[in-house]
């Protein structure tokens, strides 16, 4: 039997037990290849990440992220994620550059009231053309017409990397009342959007700006307590349609699964960076014959 070790930790919130959990194999070569997605469906996890050695040697490294179902080219949590495991390990410095499939992600530490904070600099985002069935909207999500606020914004396809369809809903009730419908899902948007990211400006606590909901039952993920590769996209989107004022957006996530989630994002000139705090809550081993 063969051992090897992994590091657990939340995403995206200071509390354990919050945010969006995570596995990251710091010494992910050791894994055969073969090996990745089964021991990712094994954890059952949101994701759960592998660190490689770098194809440029300027950059931290490689890292490859897998959902219980399928590998991601890029994913907002599981990057801050193993940044974070990273440099607790004392690898890297203030700065780091990680390669994921869909390119280089740039990563950077600062601290805020104490405690780590990690930010990423995101791919720019690109937008799909409005979608304009209400109807069609409404019964994908399983709600009604009247829960939909596409005065506000319209619903699109937005992404840094993983694209996933934005609807705007006019109440936090009604958030917590969705229901989205793969079948239906899938008749909508086709191959256009991975997830559904569902959001509110009826948000709970002071200081932030939306309330948000994601759906990727594509992904084997029912509903994901933070979702970071959504959460860039989703801040330049409500930047440019003059949701919320100023560049920087606070998103509340997984709520509604007992596992609140801060996401914090700024949105640049053509840039987005999104970032959160993290909690390591645990260590094990994964042993296989290979």
């Amino acid at each position: 039997m063969t051992t090897f070790a992994y590091r657990l930790l939340d995403v995206f919130t200071a509390e354990p037990f919050g945010g969006n959990p995570l596995a990251v194999f710091p010494d992910g070569a050791a894994v055969p290849e073969r090996l990745m997605q089964p021991i990712a469906s094994e954890l059952n996890l949101s994701e759960t990440t592998f660190v490689l050695p770098p194809a440029n040697p300027k950059n931290e490294c490689r890292v490859r992220i897998f959902t219980p179902r399928s590998e991601l080219p890029f994913a907002g949590h599981p990057t801050i994620g193993t940044a974070f495991v990273l440099h607790s390990l004392g690898r890297g410095g203030q700065r780091m550059v990680l390669e994921e499939n869909v390119g280089p992600i740039e990563v950077g530490f600062s601290e805020r009231d104490g405690r780590l904070f990690t930010e990423m600099i995101q791919p720019p985002p690109k937008f799909s053309e409005p979608f304009t069935n209400a109807a069609a909207i409404a019964g994908a999500i399983g709600l009604n017409e009247d829960d939909l606020a596409l005065s506000l914004a319209p619903a699109v396809v937005g992404s840094s990397g993983l694209p996933f369809l934005m609807v705007p809903l006019r109440t936090r009730e009604a958030l917590g009342r969705a229901k989205p419908r793969g079948d239906r899902l899938a008749s909508l948007v086709g191959d256009a959007a991975r997830g559904v990211y569902l959001w509110t400006t009826d948000a709970e606590r002071p200081g932030s700006h939306a309330r948000a909901r994601m759906f990727a039952p594509r992904l084997g993920v029912i509903e994901d307590p933070a979702t970071g590769s959504a959460n860039g996209p989703f801040a330049a989107y409500l930047h440019r349609h003059g949701v919320v004022p100023g560049s920087t957006i606070v998103t509340e996530q997984g709520f509604e699964m007992g596992r609140p989630s801060l996401l914090r994002a700024v949105v640049g000139q053509g840039t987005v960076r999104v970032g959160g705090e993290c909690v390591l809550v645990g260590q094990g081993t994964i042993e296989v014959e290979v």
